[in-house]
């Protein structure tokens, strides 16, 4: 297989590999950081959080078709905009959700797995009523097309250094947001002992809303970076719920630094598997992996000790 080509060639492909498991790590951290501060956080399995994503991907279609026809001269830095509306319409959605729904449910998973299963289908449908059941694409600003050439062979992707530039971001932001504000360390009191939290002040109540709905903003994010890498329909939220999962239980529930190691190992070791094999294969060999390394370590790469 390798005879064919010279030292330098097998260099560059496996270098645009690696840059591939950049892309696709990026990609993970952003589908997973929202779940893994909903589901590590609040204990709540949010089956729904595919369609937040895709909603914050509609509000990225929605601003690209409204400035296109009615302020093109802002269209070279529409998508900053979309994010943003995207960040607040999924984050506005998901704290009604935890106010009319989930908050009737903490203390027990299957319920709220059920629920939000059954709230992903409503989603779903209320999507394809109003945006048709056919796939829509974001025409994307000049900046974002493209690629930058490191050499004769190797050629990175400009929306996938934006992804990989957005996700650290977000991964910077949401840090500092949880471990040092205010209110992450009112949200880490309520994770480490809800009942003590609550004797000493903190609003256990509105901690939870506020978190569920940061989560579901992180994925309305996610949506609408995705807009860059493929089109979105009313059921392509299902198609990133499984990984998500993986990833978080993987990393340790509680843990983004996990969340983060996780998505990092298991999108190089995918994109280097996929360069020997099939896609479909490279996934299949990950998923045994990890389910294997589980197996072993059940609380994931990184746990926590956590009291209720």
């Amino acid at each position: 297989m390798f005879a064919d080509y010279t030292w330098t060639e097998l260099g560059s492909i496996f270098a645009m590999q690696g840059f591939a498991g950049l892309i696709l790590f990026s990609v993970f951290v952003l589908m997973a950081l929202g779940l893994a501060i909903i589901f590590g956080q609040m204990g709540v399995i949010n089956m729904a959080h595919g369609e937040f994503m895709i909603l914050g991907a509609y509000v990225t279609y929605l601003c690209s078709n409204f400035v296109e026809a009615f302020i093109p001269a802002l269209f070279g830095v529409y998508f900053f905009f979309a994010m943003i509306l995207a960040f607040f319409a999924a984050g506005a959605l998901g704290a009604l959700v935890e106010w009319s729904l989930i908050r009737h449910l903490y203390r027990r998973p299957l319920d709220t797995l059920l629920a939000t299963w059954g709230l992903s289908l409503i989603l779903q449908q209320a999507y394809r009523s109003i945006f048709g059941a056919r796939e829509v694409g974001v025409t994307l600003p000049n900046w974002l097309l493209g690629s930058v050439p490191l050499s004769d062979i190797i050629e990175i992707p400009i929306n996938g250094i934006f992804v990989m530039v957005l996700t650290l971001v977000i991964a910077v932001s949401v840090y500092f947001l949880m471990f040092r504000s205010r209110t992450g360390m009112q949200s880490r009191a309520v994770v480490q002992n809800r009942v003590m939290a609550g004797a000493v002040g903190i609003n256990t109540e509105r901690v939870d809303r506020m978190t569920f709905a940061l989560g579901c903003g992180i994925a309305g994010v996610a949506g609408s970076a995705f807009t860059m890498i493929g089109s979105t329909g009313p059921t392509a939220g299902q198609l990133y719920i499984v990984d998500t999962f993986l990833i978080v239980v993987f990393g340790g529930a509680a843990s983004l630094l996990g969340t983060i190691a996780s998505s990092f190992a298991i999108s190089q070791a995918q994109s280097t598997m996929e360069f020997f094999l099939s896609g479909s294969m490279a996934k299949v060999l990950t998923l045994l992996t990890v389910v294997g390394i589980l197996m072993l370590r059940p609380e994931g790469l990184f746990s926590h000790k956590i009291r209720r």
